[in-house]
């Protein structure tokens, strides 16, 4: 079958050198809808160099890594990337990330899931410098038709939204520009980009990236609720549970508490369609 758990298990982790430097981490949190207003002291901590901290979600794109699409090509894994979906993501903070430097990024098919219909796996990669490690990121990529071999369907927990209106709510707009400025940070899937390839994908225009997404979220949590301070921020997570479109613009609903916030995403536009789900940011 064309995904062979065993094997894919197995293999050897490959390993990259990565390097990014400030011009990266600008680039990055511009294409996030940093900026505005452009003089505003909180937001150039977000594109000045001389004031600069690294939103830890950069660490999905630092130095480009190897990708989603690099781990899908892993001893084992053959598989048809139209059946590919970016179900989720996480990242788990060692230390902050430095605004510029060199590291090894070490990628790993970490778990296979057997959903029945689809197949689920977990691509883990881990960054490390002379001092150590700095980042683990875990994407879990959803393949339709791919399941049914009798493996483990791994974990299914679902969070519930506290019963309590939220503690902040915001709304971030999304640039009609943006996602062409996002993929410049090294995602160039054209389903971000060309009206004719979004079509074929059964959309009537170009998505979002979901990591935009994710990474707009983390900013509005460390803005709103952890006082601007990137540093404090420990883990986040999120499941894909819907897209968005440029032009669109995204509620965030956020409830505090236990050294963690909880976080729902929906379109406005859209009724508030689920966009992110099952989120969580764990901070100090």
């Amino acid at each position: 079958m064309p995904i062979d758990p065993a094997k894919a298990l197995a293999a050897e982790p490959r390993s990259a050198e990565i390097a990014w430097d400030h011009k990266d981490v600008q680039l990055y949190h511009l294409g996030l809808g940093a900026g505005t207003p452009a003089t505003d002291p909180a937001e150039l901590r977000y594109t000045l160099e001389s004031r600069l901290h690294v939103l830890p979600s950069f660490a999905t794109v630092a130095g480009a890594g190897m990708g989603v699409v690099g781990g899908l090509s892993a001893p084992g894994i053959d598989i048809d990337l139209a059946a590919v979906l970016h179900g989720g993501q996480s990242v788990t903070l060692h230390r902050p990330l430095p605004t510029g430097g060199r590291a090894v990024s070490t990628s790993r098919v970490a778990a296979v899931y057997d959903k029945g219909k689809a197949a689920i796996l977990v691509l883990r990669s881990e960054a490390a410098d002379d001092e150590g490690l700095l980042w683990t990121s875990d994407a879990q990529i959803f393949v339709r038709g791919e399941g049914g071999w009798g493996g483990d369907r791994g974990p299914s927990e679902r969070l519930e939204l506290p019963g309590r209106e939220p503690d902040k709510t915001v709304e971030r707009p999304i640039r009609e520009e943006q996602a062409l400025l996002y993929r410049l940070s090294g995602d160039w899937n054209p389903l971000h980009a060309d009206p004719e390839f979004a079509a074929l994908a059964g959309f009537d225009r170009p998505i979002l990236h979901g990591l935009c997404s994710y990474g707009m979220t983390l900013k509005a949590v460390v803005d709103t609720v952890l006082g601007g301070d990137v540093t404090r921020v420990r883990a986040y997570r999120t499941r894909f549970a819907g897209i968005v479109f440029p032009g669109e613009t995204l509620r965030i609903r956020m409830w505090a508490g236990d050294g963690r916030v909880q976080v729902a995403v929906t379109a406005v536009e859209r009724d508030d369609a689920p966009v992110l789900a099952d989120t969580v940011v764990e901070h100090s």
